[in-house]
Formats: C-alpha cells, structure tokens, sequence
C-alpha cells in the first residue's frame, strides 16, 4: 500500500522521488487526478528533473508519504509526461482555485487538499480552506502552533470535505465528486445569488447554467442588475425566456429593461404570448415611477362576487399570484372600487358580497406617479400593497412593499426582509 495514514499535497510537492536503488530521479510537480468510487483519486505523479517533466503511473509507486516518495522504476524505464489538455492536475486545476462551499453557502479558495490512502490508492479528501493550508505551504506551519501555544491559543483546521463543494472551472465538472444540481438547488436563492456575485463572470455564468429553471429564476431575482443583464446576455434566447417566464412580470421587466434591445426582444420572441403582452406593457412606464414598480399580477373580483366564491376562487388564483396581500373589488369595466383583505374575507359570511365587506377609503396612485410617492403612502397607511389606476380609475397593478424595499434599501439592508 503506497500511501500510509494521511497528508496534505503541500507536504508532499518538490521531494524528491527515489528509485529502487535510492537514487533521486526527479521531484514531485504535480498529480494526475481522475474520478474514483467513491472519491477522485491520484492516477499518476508528474515529476521534474533537469526542467523535463516525466509520468510515473500510480501502480509504479512504491512508497508515499510526507517522508519519502518511492518508485518501482528505475530513471530509464520512466516515461516523458504526454498530458493533455484534458487532464486534471492537482495543483495546476485545483490548488488556488475558487470552489463553493455548498454547507456554508460561500465561495472560498483551495490552499491545500488532504490525500488519505482507501484500498491502496490515494484518494483526495478535502480541501483546506483557511490559514493552515497557507502557513503550511509556506513551511510556518508548526512554528505558528508553537507560537500560538504560548499564549494558550492554537489555530482551528478549516477543511471541507469533498461531499460540500462545487467546483467552478468547468473542466472540473468530470470529477464525480462535484455538488449534485439538487444539492446547490437547495440552497436559498440569495445565497446562490451572493456566490455568483463572488466569482468572475465566466464561472458565474457556468455556475448559474447548471441550475433548474426555477432555482436559477429565482437566484436571478436576487442579483443586482448589472449581473442579471450579464448573466441572461450569456445565455441563449430560448433558454432565456424559459427563466424570465418564471419570474413575476414587474421582475421579469426590470431584467429585460436592462438588456440591449435587440436581446430583448428575441427573448419576448420566446416567451408564451399572453405573458409577454404583461412584460410589454410594464416595460412601457419609466423605472423611477409607480408604473415602473408595479407589477400587473393581482386578485381581482366583481363586487357582486360572494364570500364563499371568491375564497374558492382565491384558492386557484393565489398559485399563480407571488404576493397575495388584498382582494381588490371591481365593477363590470374592471374599474376598481374598493378592497378588502383576507380577514375581512374569512370573518365575513359565505353569503355576504364582496360589495359589502369591502373598504371604499382607497388609497391609490397612477403609473407616472413617483416612486418616492408611493413609498410614502405605503408607509403612512402601513399598507402592504398599493394599487396603481388610470385617469379613469381602471386597476392597472398594485406596488407591493417588497417591491419598494428591493428599489430603495441597499442589497445588503434588504437581505433580511420577511418572504
């Protein structure tokens, strides 16, 4: 059995490696790594001498551990290193490379990996993500415990195991150790949505690829718009539109606003047509205005609508409805005339008329209002949505309070809001 007890790659790279006789034939660069059962193990050692990189396979070793890297062969029967491209290097693909750890919902950097030996192979373990791995590499590790000693400290391990990351290069991807989707699926949108703002666009981008169609609306919904525009732009048209259709119609707005035209509209191309036809038109107010904040899904029924009617009703409607806050009550021309919210509904008799639970004091703004103006109304009147008329006091759409919160508080402020 080759590898004895555990060590990490740092200790192991620059020895030199012996052959039977004991003579130095070369020094560790780098590992072959390639998919295992049930971890990715080490296939072959990539080793220097005189500026020449040579292979010695696996089942060639003799000895490996932290002291003394040992092989059957001797100088002459060691073979030059032909790798490909395709190859996965440990310390070149690995080593220093961002992962996401997919337990703590973060984006950190490989500094070291833990090899343990499993049936005479090599296996890769886990990954050290916090300062040991630094401080080992560069040969402080044991003087830094020493030190911390002193004053009755010691330096935690920061390991991840293989089972809690997902890597980022793509070329990575044939590692059967990567997060299930289901997995990273799991987390909360948010934090998909922060990892992708941690990495660069190219590894965001491959990162977000892999998601559902639901997950990735969602995480979307989360981004600042700048990476939202990066994001869809990376993206093909058809599957562009299959992620803003999940989205609500005023978020799906605001993602399309912000893209070239062009890219727009051959999303909207793809996009069933009665949902784009509400894009469009949310599309059609300015960004800073109650039309702009708006969005055109709502409950709306007729005044002469009974109790029992529309709680059967709501049932249905409210699946295909993000914020469900009020019933908002029209006449036969969909002009609005009053509202009334859940609990009125629920007290109310199954006979009674919407007409008559509802509360006629409205408080309403059109589309070219201000933002700032319905802000200040929802606030004032501790409203959760504010409905949005025309002139002639037809419903357009209603600004929600997240809706304001996701426009004026900062990403970071608004992280906490209920959902």
């Amino acid at each position: 059995m080759p590898l004895f007890g555990e060590l990490f790659l740092s200790e192991v790279i620059k020895k030199p490696v012996f052959d039977p006789k004991g003579e130095v034939i070369g020094r560790m660069k780098d590992a072959v790594v390639v998919k295992g059962d049930p971890l990715p193990k080490i296939s072959a050692l990539i080793i220097e001498r005189k500026k020449q990189l040579y292979r010695i396979k696996w089942e060639d070793i003799n000895i490996f551990n932290k002291r003394i890297i040992s092989s059957y062969l001797d100088t002459d029967s060691i073979g030059p290193s032909e790798g490909s491209g395709d190859d996965l290097l440990a310390v070149r693909d690995i080593l220093d490379k961002q992962i996401v750890d997919a337990n703590g919902a973060k984006v950190v950097r490989v500094n070291d990996i833990k090899l343990e030996g499993y049936e005479g192979e090599a296996v890769l373990v886990a990954v050290d993500v916090g300062m040991r791995g630094i401080l080992r590499r560069l040969g402080l590790e044991r003087g830094s415990e020493e030190f911390l000693r002193l004053f009755n400290s010691s330096m935690p391990c920061n390991l991840i195991s293989w089972n809690y990351i997902q890597h980022l290069k793509p070329k990575l991807k044939t590692i059967a150790l990567t997060v299930p989707r289901q997995m990273l699926s799991e987390l909360h949108p948010a934090d998909i949505a922060d990892i992708i703002s941690q990495v660069s666009r190219e590894e965001g981008a491959h990162l977000f690829k892999d998601l559902d169609i639901g997950t990735a609306a969602e995480a979307l919904s989360e981004m600042e718009p700048d990476m939202q525009a990066d994001i869809i732009n990376a993206l093909d048209p058809e599957k562009a539109a299959d992620i803003i259709e999940e989205m609500p119609p005023d978020e799906a707005a605001d993602v399309l606003s912000d893209l070239p035209t062009e890219k727009a509209k051959e999303i909207l191309e793809h996009i069933e047509k009665e949902e784009a036809e509400d894009i469009q038109e949310l599309l059609g107010h300015e960004e800073d205005t109650a039309g702009g904040l708006m969005t055109n899904q709502f409950i709306a029924y007729r005044y002469d609508m009974t109790v029992k009617e529309a709680i059967e009703r709501l049932r249905k409607d409210s699946e295909e409805s993000e914020n469900v806050y009020y019933i908002y009550v029209v006449d036969e021309q969909e002009k609005l005339l009053g509202v009334a919210s859940l609990r009125d509904l629920l007290l109310a008799g199954p006979d009674t008329k919407l007409s008559e639970i509802m509360e006629l004091k409205l408080k309403t703004v059109t589309p070219d209002a201000d933002e700032m103006v319905a802000a200040e109304i929802i606030s004032k009147y501790n409203l959760f949505a504010l409905p949005v008329v025309d002139n002639e006091g037809y419903l357009l759409g209603i600004v929600s309070i997240d809706d304001i919160i996701d426009r004026i508080l900062p990403p970071a402020k608004r992280k906490g809001r209920a959902r």
